[in-house]
């Protein structure tokens, strides 16, 4: 098991590495230049060389990459080319609204999906039609336009919930249960945004599990005992089918990570995704390097947990003895 995690680590390593490297490339690439955004028209090129100069952005691309990979490792991620700011206080702010809103958002969809993919293993065709249809909607609908829509439902039609930002302008001045409410309220749109396109893919996916689980020869040795369908399926579908939902757990971590980044752009929420929006509007290399680091290395956190989660479920993971 150790040997297996090791293994993992050193993969996921390789994968920020690869992913990294390539955004370092893309971004040189990509037209614009920051320091020409920076500097405004009116900059001589005299001012913008310099500029360059005092950036480091004149030297060979390997020479850049090497300082700022060099300097990554020891913690120092620079300054924003845009405003200034040290890159990890800039991250540092940003990274715990990311977090609520993507682990709230995980922990409900799987709720959620587990419910409805539950409902639907054991249900009829009608009932099983209906909801795949529903699922399979929310999982296809991309979630700017899923935003927007909701946006337009419960801000500008029913004047219930806010569109914008992670706090109201007068959240300074209310009461601490009046603050909480209005977090909450701002919370409200974004979180139903990803959390109703994960609720699509994990009911599918729990689904097609659960069905899968249920037509196996020990299902019907239990039933064939006499056990109720409770009891049935807390105690030998459920378990059984929990370990490939685990597995799509670390898998849909990438995909959740990428969605929050159109969501919070969409709904201004001050995470990582939208710091990484406006960087990359702005040609903030130092800013995107780091956010798209922070977003791999929290991607494969949850891989490797994921992992965990397997092998303390599933026995054969934990000995090594189970087949690929």
């Amino acid at each position: 098991m150790l040997a297996h995690l090791g293994t993992r680590t050193l993969a996921g390593a390789v994968v920020v590495a690869g992913v990294v490297s390539l955004t370092f490339l893309l971004m040189r690439l990509a037209p614009g230049d920051p320091v020409a955004r920076l500097l405004g028209p009116t900059a001589t090129p005299a001012q913008l060389a310099i500029q360059r100069r005092v950036l480091g952005l004149d030297r060979p691309l390997a020479a850049q990459y090497a300082i700022w990979l060099g300097r990554f490792v020891r913690g120092d991620w620079g300054r924003s080319i845009a405003t200034g700011r040290p890159v990890r206080a800039l991250l540092g702010d940003a990274v715990p609204a990311t977090l609520a809103l993507v682990g709230t958002s995980l922990v409900l969809s799987y709720l959620l999906g587990l419910a409805v993919g539950a409902w639907q293993a054991g249900a009829g065709p009608r009932i099983d039609t209906a909801l795949s249809i529903t699922t399979v909607t929310l999982f296809a609908l991309p979630g700017y336009w899923l935003g927007l829509m909701l946006v337009m439902a419960f801000t500008y039609w029913a004047h219930w919930l806010p569109a914008f930002g992670a706090a109201g302008l007068d959240a300074d001045g209310l009461t601490l249960s009046s603050r909480l409410a209005d977090r909450l309220r701002h919370f409200a749109l974004p979180l139903a945004t990803l959390t109703l396109i994960g609720v699509g893919g994990a009911a599918r996916f729990v689904r097609g599990a659960m069905r899968d689980v249920m037509s196996q020869p020990f299902v019907r040795t239990a039933e064939a005992k006499g056990l109720t369908a409770f009891q049935v399926t807390r105690r030998h579908v459920a378990r059984n089918a929990s370990i490939p939902i685990i597995t799509l757990i670390g898998l849909s971590l990438p995909a959740l990570f990428s969605g929050a980044v159109f969501v919070e752009a969409v709904f201004a929420w001050p995470g990582v995704g939208r710091r990484l929006v406006e960087a990359v509007q702005a040609r903030d290399y130092p800013v995107v390097m780091a956010a798209t680091a922070v977003t791999a290395v929290l991607v494969v956190t949850g891989n490797l947990l994921t992992d965990l989660g397997v092998a303390w479920i599933d026995p054969r993971v934990r000995n090594g003895t189970r087949e690929s």
